[in-house]
């Protein structure tokens, strides 16, 4: 027994830790996918709290306790006294005399640590403003599956500075990636995670995405206009016009180079319709390949070991 494991980021964990984590998954999947009973958190319960729309993330938290024998609660802040000024620290240490592990899916991180500060079962970021590390870890999963070794690899993320951007920078921290990130100068990461970054000799954050995707094995992207900035969205269409991926720029990737996308998808934007087509099987496999993750996420973080 160990003392209670938080994943409010990828640095909550250390490389063997994350290297674990995706072996468990691979070995799950495969259990999966033979069709055999694993119940390893029989009778547990999962508090899925939700700020924000989703697909991937409550479904496949969702379906992935229940597929480890637990089950989950799904609460929005209107429906519960979060959404009339209950403090986070109050609902913390009440959700945590019932249930074995939070998720939270919201705006602001600070909501996400402070939640994992007060609960005294483990907290899992699902999404917030600054990261998505659930995400990342299923993409890193991906390129293992599809690519081989990721740390043998140059992974290439073009796009917004956004959440995504920031997780994939930890994971390059964290696993000392050949990672090159491009995003237009008013749409940078977070500034303390890029200085942390540019300690590894492998990592180079430009604003140019051919160079970027020079030599990729991997091109990663994600929406210009993420939730909560739709009032942005014409003046964003504009700064990332250079930015979509499309044959033009992929034509400086490796020839086998494969290309990601964490959904949603808008088409003709951050990436042509026919390079999702030509990449389909990839993006919904990385899709899939959240709940394998997640699982494995879960029985680790639950089962306390």
């Amino acid at each position: 027994m160990r003392l209670k494991r938080d994943f409010t980021k990828l640095l909550d964990i250390n490389e063997e830790e994350g290297m674990h984590l995706l072996e468990r998954a691979k070995i799950l999947k495969k259990i999966r996918n033979n069709k055999k009973e694993y119940k390893p958190l029989k009778d547990r319960t999962l508090a899925m709290i939700f700020e924000k729309a989703s697909t991937r993330t409550r479904v496949s938290f969702e379906v992935g306790i229940h597929e480890l024998g637990g089950h989950a609660i799904f609460l929005t802040a209107g429906e519960t006294q979060i959404g009339r000024g209950e403090p986070i620290k109050d609902t913390a240490r009440v959700l945590s005399r019932y249930v074995d592990a939070i998720i939270i899916r919201t705006y602001s991180q600070d909501i996400v640590e402070e939640l994992a500060c007060w609960a005294s079962v483990p907290v899992i970021n699902g999404l917030s403003d600054l990261y998505h590390p659930c995400q990342i870890l299923g993409d890193l999963f991906t390129i293992e599956e599809v690519k081989g070794d990721f740390r043998n690899l140059k992974i290439a993320y073009i796009g917004d500075g956004n959440n995504v951007a920031n997780s994939w920078i930890e994971a390059s921290i964290l696993f000392g990636l050949n990672m090159a990130i491009a995003t237009p100068k008013n749409y940078k990461p977070e500034e303390t995670l890029l200085e942390q970054a540019k300690k590894n000799k492998g990592f180079t954050f430009i604003d140019d995405p051919y160079e970027a995707a020079k030599d990729a094995d991997v091109v990663n992207t994600d929406v210009w206009v993420s939730m909560g900035q739709e009032q942005e969205k014409q003046e964003r269409k504009k700064a990332f016009v250079a930015y979509k991926i499309d044959e033009k720029l992929l034509k400086n990737a490796k020839n086998d180079a494969i290309v990601m996308h964490c959904l949603p998808a808008y088409r003709n934007q951050e990436i042509s319709e026919g390079i999702f087509e030509r990449f389909q099987d990839v993006i919904f496999t990385q899709a899939e390949n959240r709940l394998h993750v997640q699982k494995a996420l879960l029985e680790w973080l639950i089962k306390n070991e």
